[in-house]
């Protein structure tokens, strides 16, 4: 072949070079929709479709509508956040966020005196300790839990964000103040274009890749927010899933118009927690907000006011936009049971769309109890409310009770329908459903220096620092599935104001406990061959305690309080009062054979603020009575 010529060549190039300017003049090639990244969906359910390994990791402070801090600027709460890569490439998603006060660590703090003199201050002669709150360690590791893992190749992004006051956020912790609610609100706002952000240059920086959709979950303080949150109405958060979540503070530090301590950590309060996670930079800010929350709480009184109305988020349960799914632990007695049971009873109230699982066990994530079905059904939660897909998440039961053999009893409604009440009349014979003859008794408070396990020991002894009545043996299983009441007659006489009673399972059993297992034989992961989607559990192992008793259910009255929870009235010693208050929920089964037992007392040793021992408290027997919610 002859080679080409000069002008062959010559001619080429310029039919080249005008192709190249007339591509050069023509639009880009649009997209095709297949082209742009999708969700995978398959049977209305989100699958693994995206690398954990490749997320795209961001920071971002997010402005606030609260300045707790009172430096003329706008409170900052820090998000971090990750999210599949491709949503650099067009994909939108949906938010699952967790907000917390505990992601930048803690500090030790000494807790309030609880043991008091005659006049009701603090005994000199005694010390307050000093403690850590729990998880309060050191900075925690971002997104050390399981959302990440499962959630994140389904297609969402999670996020975690740091409360007001703590880690890289601005302003001040205010134990459940307005602040910390619009503090993690804002962040809902953010993903929906209504809130400004930066990220750590400075530079404004918006969520393109976010649908809109966000859902809020977690456990204690992490579990209180997304309910705080909800109540506000802020568009775009779709569902909550509050786990042992308190619904109002009050409820948390107080009862029944008295002092009373989460349990296990007596002589905490909102200055204590907030001191305990007050981590961001500027350390000294913050101090006249937290001497605020010393005189505000009110820890001579104990009776309610406009500090604790401010934390109570039942109030604005009818304003509720998300689908709640609530868990708690029917033996939690750090959030004790009333916060989930008066939150369901408001989200009812109000018809807001919910489901809870009450589970045996106490302040702890479920997912060890059950993890295949609670991964099922939080997956489902979120899909259906953040994805719109129609996959029946309103169509099985509400309710979800796991019983004491592990299986899980399925219910429309709590207290399970069909819930009558049972009153039993505290006589000198013990417990009955007739009344008695009226006969005084009397107890010497010692609850100073006994525990209540103590006290209800050996119900058929005699013991002059308690009254115990009990049932016979049982014919046949009792449940008791609500909230149960007491009314007394009774006089007290001298410093203590307390009356607390104490429901109480008696009979030998060996009783189902839960314990995580470090087994690597029980090492369940599911990523489901996803790279880097690499989460991992380990299973729980079913173990068991013989006990002789059990304390069912607790509550407590001061009975200056006997009115008003936010007034005292007078209390003159030896006069008799009648006394009503109510116990903490439950859902126990009273088995056949064992016996139901009312103890009362004065101080609630690990509760209550401890008085000297020695005050008389007197019960007129035969009008006093035990009221029990009791189910089929």
């Amino acid at each position: 072949m002859a080679r080409p010529t000069a002008l062959h060549t010559a001619r080429r190039l310029g039919v080249t070079a005008l192709a190249a300017s007339l591509l050069t003049a023509l639009p880009a090639p649009v997209a095709h929709a297949e082209d742009k990244p999708a969700l995978k969906i398959a049977g209305n359910r989100t699958e693994p479709a995206f690398s954990r390994a490749e997320a795209v990791s961001q920071l971002v402070d997010i402005e606030t509508e609260a300045d707790s801090d009172h430096d003329g600027r706008r409170d900052t709460v820090r998000m971090r956040i990750l999210r599949p890569k491709e949503t650099d490439s067009g994909l939108e998603v949906a938010t699952i966020i967790e907000a917390s006060p505990y992601w930048g660590g803690g500090n030790d703090v000494p807790f309030h005196q609880v043991d008091l003199d005659e006049d009701g201050l603090p005994d000199g002669r005694r010390l307050g300790g000093r403690t850590r709150l729990p998880g309060l360690i050191g900075p925690s590791a971002p997104f050390s839990g399981y959302t990440d893992n499962y959630f994140l190749p389904r297609g969402y992004a999670v996020a975690q964000v740091d409360s007001l006051g703590t880690g890289g956020s601005t302003g001040c912790p205010t134990s459940g103040g307005r602040n910390e609610t619009l503090g993690a609100k804002a962040a809902v706002d953010w993903l929906n274009g209504r809130a400004r952000g930066w990220d750590p240059t400075g530079r404004p920086v918006g969520a393109a890749w976010s649908t809109g959709n966000a859902a809020m979950m977690g456990i204690s303080y992490n579990g209180t927010l997304p309910t705080a949150v909800a109540g506000t109405g802020v568009k775009g958060l779709k569902a909550i899933v509050p786990i042992s979540g308190i619904s109002s503070w009050y409820d948390y530090y107080r009862a029944g118009g008295g002092v009373v301590a989460p349990g296990g950590y007596q002589g905490e309060d909102t200055d204590i927690l907030a001191k305990g996670v007050y981590s961001r930079t500027d350390r000294e800010i913050c101090r006249p907000v937290l001497d605020r929350l010393t005189a505000e709480q009110d820890r001579v009184t104990g009776d309610w006011s406009r500090f604790w109305a401010e934390r109570d988020y039942l109030r604005d349960a009818g304003r509720i936009r998300a689908g709640v799914f609530a868990v708690h632990g029917g033996n939690d007695w750090n959030v004790k049971t009333q916060h989930f049971g008066r939150l369901w009873q408001a989200l009812k109230k109000h018809d807001v769309p919910r489901k809870m699982w009450l589970h045996q066990a106490g302040h702890i994530n479920p997912m060890p109890l059950r993890m295949e079905e609670w991964l099922r059904q939080l997956h489902q939660w979120f899909d259906y409310w953040l994805y719109d897909l129609d996959n029946g998440a309103l169509d099985e039961p509400p309710v979800e009770v796991e019983q004491a053999d592990f299986s899980w009893r399925r219910q429309s409604d709590w207290p399970d329908r069909g819930t009558r009440d049972l009153t039993l009349r505290l006589g000198g014979r013990g417990l009955g459903v007739l009344p008695g003859v009226p006969v005084k008794q009397s107890l010497t408070d010692a609850g100073r220096t006994l525990a209540a396990e103590t006290l209800v020991a050996d119900p058929d002894s005699a013991d002059p620092n308690r009254l115990a009545y009990t049932t016979g043996p049982l014919a046949g299983d009792l449940r008791v599935n609500g909230v149960p009441e007491v009314s007394v007659r009774a006089s007290l006489d001298g410093t203590s104001p307390y009356v607390t009673a104490l429901l109480v399972d008696y009979g030998r059993d060996t009783r189902a406990t839960a314990g995580t297992v470090a087994d690597t034989s029980k090492l369940v992961c599911y990523g489901e061959g996803i790279p880097g989607d690499t989460g991992c559990t380990y299973r729980t192992e079913h173990r068991t305690e013989t006990t002789d008793f059990k304390i069912v259910s607790r509550g407590w009255l001061d009975v200056r309080n006997r009115h008003s929870l936010s007034r005292e009235d007078r209390v003159v010693e030896g006069r008799e009062y009648r006394l009503d208050w109510a116990m903490q929920p439950q859902d126990h089964v009273f088995e056949k054979g064992h016996r139901l037992g009312v103890v009362l007392i004065s101080t609630d040793h690990d509760y209550t603020l401890r008085y000297p021992a020695g005050t008389r408290m007197t019960v007129r027997t035969g009008v006093s009575s035990i009221t029990l919610p009791v189910a089929r």
